[in-house]
């Protein structure tokens, strides 16, 4: 009755492996629910690769990852805020980098936390976090052990903009410099243009990019047969023809049916948009999950554990304890179990 995550050890391990070797100075990111294997499972494949520095993504995970038995660098992504007290309690701890963003934060930082471990982030396109370009000049880290700066870019790093405000910063203070999201070939033009240590943090495509060697599945806990007409669920809807009601492993404590907005940049995911939304509107909203080769439509929203779907026709395609394809986005899901085939 579970939730699975079914792994191609060799494959899985493969991918990782193969991307060390392609970014010398990676870093691997271990945030959230851990890219659907778990936090303390990244920590210990990171152990594995011998790394040297993980990367988690708030003050929290700290522990989380200790717990698991990392011993070396970690780096908290999120920047520092005075608000946050287990950030706080960080400061002092010598296992521990600190990313500052904002030039009061790294005063206040210098002043009463003398000697951190700290990362400067510089804003990129991304326009999220870090100082601008106009405020580098003014960054003073002679009170803090400077660990070099940090640059975030969106998924298709550009090595133009990276090799203009890193080269900035560099001049400003030489230090090391930890990337996101540039290719491989743009990352080695980077690191010998820049001719400093360069680190490359890595977390999807780390985790998640041999695709083929992931699959999700869930357990099939009943099926019924039910006529035109018969209401089921808890909300007592009707079966729009004769068919089956499918139970499944797999609800909204899993990350099931949860769904970000989405970014319309296309004609095509504008169109999928409004399909989805007329079937939702008449009640029958596609789920996850695959029988017979056909994504089936949820007879109703999805339960804490587990699902109910509508499968039309004379035969349900399954049978009670019979596994079926589940296509979730693994950042957002938790599994029950990790098979490490």
């Amino acid at each position: 009755m579970t939730l699975s995550l079914n792994i191609d050890t060799r494959a899985w391990r493969a991918n990782v492996r193969s991307l060390h070797d392609e970014f010398p100075g990676l870093v691997p990111v271990a945030k959230g629910n851990g890219y659907g294997f778990g936090l303390d499972v990244l920590a210990r494949e990171a152990a594995r690769m011998n790394d040297d520095c993980i990367a988690v993504g708030i003050a929290r995970e700290v522990e989380v990852v200790r717990a698991a038995g990392w011993s070396r660098d970690i780096v908290v992504l999120n920047p520092w805020r005075p608000f946050d007290p287990v950030a706080t309690a960080l400061l002092d701890d010598p296992g521990v980098i600190t990313t500052v963003s904002r030039l009061e934060d790294l005063d206040q930082v210098s002043r009463s936390h003398p000697r951190t471990r700290v990362l400067v982030e510089i804003r990129t396109s991304m326009n999220r976090h870090g100082i601008t370009a106009e405020e580098i000049a003014s960054v003073d880290v002679s009170s803090v052990t400077f660990e070099g700066w940090s640059l975030h870019f969106p998924p298709t790093g550009v090595l133009a903009e990276a090799q203009r405000l890193a080269s900035a910063a560099v001049a400003h203070q030489r230090g090391a410099v930890w990337v996101s999201h540039l290719g491989v070939l743009d990352y080695r033009k980077l690191r010998t243009h820049l001719g400093v240590r360069t680190r490359m943090r890595m977390g999807t495509q780390l985790w998640l990019g041999a695709e083929e060697s992931l699959t999700t599945t869930a357990t099939v806990l009943d099926v019924h047969r039910v006529t035109r007409g018969k209401r089921h669920g808890y909300h007592q809807a009707r079966a729009p023809r004769d068919g089956w009601i499918v139970v499944v492993s797999g609800g909204t404590s899993h990350g099931i049916a949860l769904s970000a907005p989405p970014s319309q940049k296309s004609l095509r995911s504008r169109t999928v948009t409004v399909a989805k939304g007329m079937l939702d509107a008449v009640g029958m909203s596609l789920s996850p999950f695959t029988i017979a080769g056909r994504k089936r439509p949820f007879a109703e929203p999805p339960h804490m554990h587990g699902s109910m779907l509508f499968v039309g026709g004379a035969e349900p395609g399954v049978e009670v304890g019979d596994e079926i394809p589940v296509t979730c986005r693994l950042t957002t899901t938790t599994v029950d179990e990790l098979r490490w085939n």
